[in-house]
């Protein structure tokens, strides 16, 4: 019947007996159900056409998509995201009782985040196929987000052909918004979608297969740009030459052999930006429900930079940090320190005359000065150059600042003529590249004291450097006339503010060791003498460095220094404050007097007010281990599940879909956070699965162990396990985790030393979802 409607089903051929039961199934649904025909791909391959054209085309004309998802064929995800892209409704199916690809879509995320059916064999899946399934596509977000206009997919290990993507973006004046591994582990298909709706570019880039983490990084490209290509953006995929790119991408790879060829791609793309942002909005596909329209924000701070600042909760750490009576901002990951870097830079420099520079260095930018220099010098060696580096940089940095900011107005201000130009002279110098951005000049620095270290002094180890032999190695400069230039150049300055953020993101995943905590140890000594030398020249100078806490204690616990710096520290402990927070997102969502209303009113909007008794934003709460990020990301991937149904507000069974979803977000990200300083805690988590829910301090010892953790170290991974609110201790029925006893330790130590044989660990309830493990019935309310 040519009226039929059709359905186009995706799958891979890998597995001849999963595709032999796919088309089996197929078959009997099209002969059970006469009201829509199921078409397999193969069926779209036309002898003497290209084999993408039909099968897009087939996508296209189809009602909705079936994909089958047991193993994550590259075409295949591509072509979900295609699906979607074209407002076509993805049900996705997976073979039950088949490991296939499970370990690789639940890194990726998207899969889970959408949903699937499992079937048994031919039979259970045309029934799955014959039962109703509703047409109606994931909603669409409309318009276009003209400050930040591209998105892009970062890898988990970035390089220097990563950093030269984004710096080509910026020199090209492009804002963009990111996924990064570094800060969210998985990437939520809602959130995916959403990105590319509003953007006027995407960028990506594929990697060499060989590892899991290239596996899951094209997999999370390959679907994005299925949904930019369905929507029609305009969408840049680079690729090295010698890689092997799946067919259905393989006529729109841009390929490199040089850092050049990525240059000049870039900027063939940006003009395909600049040409679809001028185009007029779209038209919304259909209308939206409220909680559809609703917009909160997003749970990474970079990718709201343009937004942040109408629903900002300015906390005492923020009204500390702009007031300059703090040089440290400490916090765990999640808690909000890139959201503070961003409103105090922002706040400060509203006033013109003050200088911001603000820095965002990555570990791997100073790989090739850790492993060919600071690997074979004296500790003591070590710490000379890293703070001569570090105090160069920043110089640097300023002078850059300064010269880049009055580059139009200094011909016609006669107090700043003469020292622009006599700092101009003093800055740009034979030998010293001034091109690219921050990354850019950060690594081209630290590359070139690294090749000059290894033409004089080889690889010998436990070398040592005079000041003479430091000078020479570090400065392309005249460093004493620079800073010269620079302090009578800041006379005509209100004040200076140096903002260090995340230094620890690029750090090697085999945890921070004892040059990490040099680097960063030497980067806190170096802005201190900047910032004295420059008060004391007469003019305010500050900086300030966001560190992970859990780094920052294993950097200073060793220093005398421990406890003296003038820090921040970004712990949440009380539930209405991250209440607060959520009202002021939703107020500014529904706008007009939102402003005024109460959170449980606004709350309510949106949510169901219980769930199997809990009041739903303490159980939100509960979960979120008191970190702001966590209480975005639940609500939104319980918003998504919810708005894929079209459901007016999140419904009980929306929301146990999201905190599923994120608790295997969580498991991901805490393994990685464990691991950054303790390496050998790789995968401890993961031994807790199908575990009970409250364990003995022996059952906690006998996992560990089993972990592979060494028999002298079980105590010390107990307090990690303690610190990061894994787990918490119960005795006498009262659970205490580290966010109820204001992240003191000890505290929980000493009780759980006097627990005796009444003490049990408790795992904390956000975790037990993505663990497989229920949660314990007697469990009293948390801190909400």
């Amino acid at each position: 019947m040519p009226d039929t409607p059709r359905a186009f089903v995706a799958y891979t051929a890998r597995d001849h007996e999963l595709a032999r039961v796919i088309t089996s199934g197929v078959a009997k649904a099209n002969l059970q159900n006469r009201a829509i025909r199921y078409t397999p791909w193969e069926f779209n391959d036309i002898a003497g056409h290209p084999l993408t054209s039909p099968i897009m085309e087939g996508i296209e004309s189809s009602l909705f998509i079936v994909a089958d998802i047991t193993y994550l064929n590259p075409n295949v995800v591509y072509e979900v995201g295609f699906g979607i892209g074209k407002s076509k409704r993805a049900f996705l199916v997976r073979r039950r009782g088949v490991e296939g690809d499970k370990r690789i879509a639940k890194a990726a995320g998207i899969f889970d985040t959408l949903g699937y059916e499992e079937y048994e064999d031919a039979d259970e899946l045309a029934h799955r196929l014959c039962s109703y399934i509703d047409p109606a596509p994931q909603q669409i977000p409309t318009g276009l987000d003209r400050l930040a206009p591209v998105y892009v997919v970062e890898p988990f290990e970035k390089s220097g052909i990563a950093t030269l993507m984004t710096s080509r973006l910026k020199k090209a004046r492009y804002r963009y918004r990111r996924f990064d591994p570094g800060e969210d582990s998985r990437l939520s298909a809602v959130d995916a979608i959403r990105q590319v709706a509003v953007s006027s570019g995407v960028l990506l880039s594929l990697l060499p297969d060989t590892t899991d983490e290239g596996v899951v990084h094209n997999t999370r490209s390959l679907f994005v740009a299925g949904v930019a290509d369905g929507m029609g953006k305009p969408t840049l995929i680079l690729a090295h030459n010698n890689l092997v790119v799946p067919l259905d991408v393989r006529d729109s790879v841009k390929t490199f052999t040089h850092p050049h060829d990525i240059s000049e791609h870039i900027a063939a793309f940006s003009l395909e930006i600049t040409d679809y942002s001028q185009q007029a909005d779209p038209a919304p596909l259909r209308s939206a429900t409220p909680l559809q329209s609703l917009a909160i924000g997003d749970p990474t701070a970079e990718n709201e930079m343009t937004t942040l600042r109408q629903y900002f909760l300015a906390t005492d750490q923020y009204n500390r940090a702009v007031r300059g009576e703090v040089n440290l901002v400490v916090g765990k990951k999640g808690t909000g320190k890139t959201a503070l870097w961003i409103q105090i830079r922002d706040r400060i420099r509203g006033d013109k005359r003050n200088v911001v520079v603000d820095l965002k260095p990555e570990g791997y930018q100073l790989l090739k000065l850790k492993e060919d220099i600071l690997s074979h010098l004296t500790q003591g060696a070590s710490q000379h150059l890293l703070t001569a580096f570090w105090e160069y940089l920043i110089l640097l940095e300023v002078a850059h600042k300064l010269l880049q900011k009055d580059k139009q107005t200094f011909k016609y201000n006669h107090e700043i003529r003469d020292l622009y130009i006599e700092l101009e002279r003093a800055y740009r110098v034979e030998n010293f590249s001034v091109e690219g951005d921050f990354s850019e000049r950060l690594l081209s620095l630290s590359q070139r004291i690294a090749q000059d270290y290894t033409t004089k002094y080889g690889s010998a180890d436990s070398q040592r450097l005079s000041t003479e032999e430091v000078t020479r190695l570090v400065y392309a400069h005249d460093v004493r006339t620079l800073q010269d230039q620079i302090s009578g150049y800041l006379k005509r300055k209100s004040g200076v503010w140096i903002l260090f953020d995340n230094l620890d993101k690029g750090w090697s995943t085999h945890g921070v060791d004892v040059v990490d905590a040099t680097v960063l140890r030497c980067l806190i000594d170096a802005g201190r003498k900047l910032e004295r030398d420059m008060r004391r020249a007469g003019f305010p100078f500050h900086c300030i460095v966001f560190i992970r806490n859990d780094v920052y204690q294993y950097v200073m616990k060793e220093s005398s220094d421990y406890g003296k710096e003038m820090r921040a520290t970004l712990d949440w402990t009380d539930p209405d404050l991250l209440r607060e927070l959520l009202r002021l997102r939703l107020a500014a969502a529904v706008g007009g007097e939102g402003e005024r209303v109460a959170f449980e009113k606004l709350w309510l909007t949106c949510c169901v007010s219980h769930y199997r008794g809990e009041e739903t934003s303490a159980y939100v709460i509960d979960r979120s281990l008191m970190r702001p990020r966590n209480v975005l990301k639940i609500f939104s991937h319980a918003r998504g599940f919810a708005s894929n149904l079209n459901h007016d507000k999140i419904t009980e069974s929306d929301l146990e879909k999201g905190v599923r979803a994120y608790s295997q977000d969580l498991l991901i990200e805490l393994d990685h956070e464990l691991t950054d300083v303790f390496p050998a805690a790789r995968d401890l988590l993961y031994h807790f699965i199908d575990s009970a829910p409250e364990l003995t301090s022996e059952a906690l010892h006998r996992f560990i162990l089993e972990a592979g953790i060494e028999k002298d170290a079980v105590e010390q991974v107990k307090e990690f396990l303690l610190y990061y609110g894994i787990f918490g201790i119960k005795v006498d029925q009262e659970s205490h985790y580290i966010y109820d006893v204001n992240y003191d330790l000890k505290v929980l130590q000493i009780r759980a030393s006097r627990g005796g044989a009444k003490l049990r660990y408790v795992l904390n309830p956000a975790f037990a979802p993505a663990l497989g493990i229920p949660e314990a019935l007697d469990r009293p309310p948390g801190p909400s």
